[in-house]
């Protein structure tokens, strides 16, 4: 009888995997195969810009802080530009283009020297972000019924999690050794997944599934739309506050813990990677939870701990805290971003997703003005004032995020617009 249970399993295995394969479109199993690519490489240098800045230019705390904020500076407008493109003339141009030119960024950032150099290189890469994942986000959604969106947010985040898994250590590997070559590898890496990814798109037709160009997808039109829409407006100051204490986690994070311990760049590689492995393995529990609930639902308990975790980091004194806080803050983390995108979607009209996904970049402002206010709360104070303000942030963030989610979804977005 135990024999042939388990000849059941293995017989039923395979058909559970052709049944999971089948239930997404090729074109999004090969943009979650390489997101995860794409991030292993990214997260092995990016992480690591403030501190590769303050070892290779002269620019300071304060001075690293802006020119890493550089890029999501360039992101909040590049994003909404990106989006509204690819309604006009198709997500597979616009894709393209930004991951060729992002993979001569990275090559660029290997070369560079002076403080100019990489303030340029840096909003370069904000640009070609911003072009390429909220349009990558748009064709995923564009291609899943609206049942399996959810799934398919949730699929994208989980992939970019495995990649960071293993970055951050290679990234912690070479900056001990030889910073530049992690950007060499990542811009190599990076230009290998374009070439495959254009090839892949050729050969599934995404132009006919996209269908024809829209010629009413204008600036003007989409400007209008967002314009009026006081929904979208509250969530998106949401978000953008949010991303103010987030976005500690990538560039103030780094440069407290170089400063205040012996071994603060192999703890801070630890941390990232930590970060990665919590969403590995607790995403599908709290996915499945969190598909039975509203998505604002799960960004204000996800907004909690958020807020939990800056606190743990504002008060840590030893590696083993440090390690709890980022566990708590990545639980918030797994509720909130699939739940967020789902949220864009739910009030974006059909035709325009890929200028509301760009439009969402918008909240990039505050991975700007995170970096600079956390420069200088942590040059002119400490780092406990600074993750307790940002805790604050986060709550602040909710409150936007309740006002939106009371309105009601702006009716007939595009005839409004016009």
């Amino acid at each position: 009888m135990k024999i042939q249970t388990i000849a059941a399993g293995v017989r039923t295995s395979p058909a559970r995997a052709r049944a999971y394969l089948q239930d997404f479109h090729p074109v999004v199993h090969t943009l979650v195969l390489g997101t995860v690519l794409a991030r292993a490489a990214s997260s092995m240098s990016i992480p690591f810009l403030a501190i590769y800045l303050s070892r290779y230019s002269q620019a300071g705390i304060v001075g690293t802080s802006l020119i890493v904020g550089a890029s999501s500076l360039a992101g909040t407008v590049g994003g909404f530009i990106g989006g509204t493109i690819s309604d006009r003339i198709g997500r597979k141009t616009v894709m393209l283009a930004a991951l060729f030119c992002w993979s001569l960024v990275f090559v660029g950032f290997g070369l560079a020297r002076s403080p100019l150099a990489f303030v340029l290189l840096n909003l370069l890469n904000g640009l070609c972000r911003s072009f390429y994942e909220p349009v990558s986000q748009a064709l995923m959604a564009d291609l899943t019924p609206k049942e399996k969106r959810f799934k398919v947010f949730s699929m994208r985040y989980f992939a970019i999690n495995v990649g960071v898994a293993v970055g951050p250590l290679a990234g912690a590997y070479f900056s001990t050794r030889n910073a530049s070559m992690a950007f060499m590898l990542t811009g190599l890496i990076y230009f290998i997944y374009a070439v495959a990814l254009q090839i892949l798109l050729t050969r599934f037709g995404i132009r006919r599934i996209e269908g024809e160009e829209r010629k009413d997808a204008t600036f003007k039109r989409a400007l209008g739309v967002i314009r009026r829409d006081r929904k979208f407006r509250y969530i998106l100051a949401g978000a953008t506050v949010g991303s103010i204490s987030y976005s500690q986690m990538n560039v103030t994070l780094s440069q407290y813990l170089d400063h205040s311990f012996s071994n603060g760049v192999g703890l801070f590689g630890t941390l990232i990677s930590l970060n990665a492995v919590t969403v590995i393995l607790f995403q599908l529990p709290l996915t499945s939870l969190g598909g039975k609930r509203s998505p604002i639902t799960s960004i204000v308990w996800g907004n909690l701990l958020f807020s939990l975790g800056n606190i743990g980091y504002a008060f840590s004194h030893h590696e083993a805290a440090f390690l709890a806080s980022m566990f708590i803050f990545t639980l918030g983390e797994i509720l909130c971003f699939p739940a967020g995108n789902l949220l864009i979607d739910g009030i974006a009209p059909e035709g325009m997703r890929g200028t509301y996904f760009g439009a969402q970049t918008l909240q990039n402002v505050g991975q700007f003005l995170g970096p600079l206010l956390g420069g200088v709360l942590l040059t002119q104070a400490n780092g406990t004032v600074l993750f307790s303000v940002m805790a604050v942030m986060t709550c602040i963030g909710t409150w936007f995020y309740l006002r939106g989610d009371r309105l009601k979804p702006h009716p007939h977005p595009l005839r409004a617009a016009d």
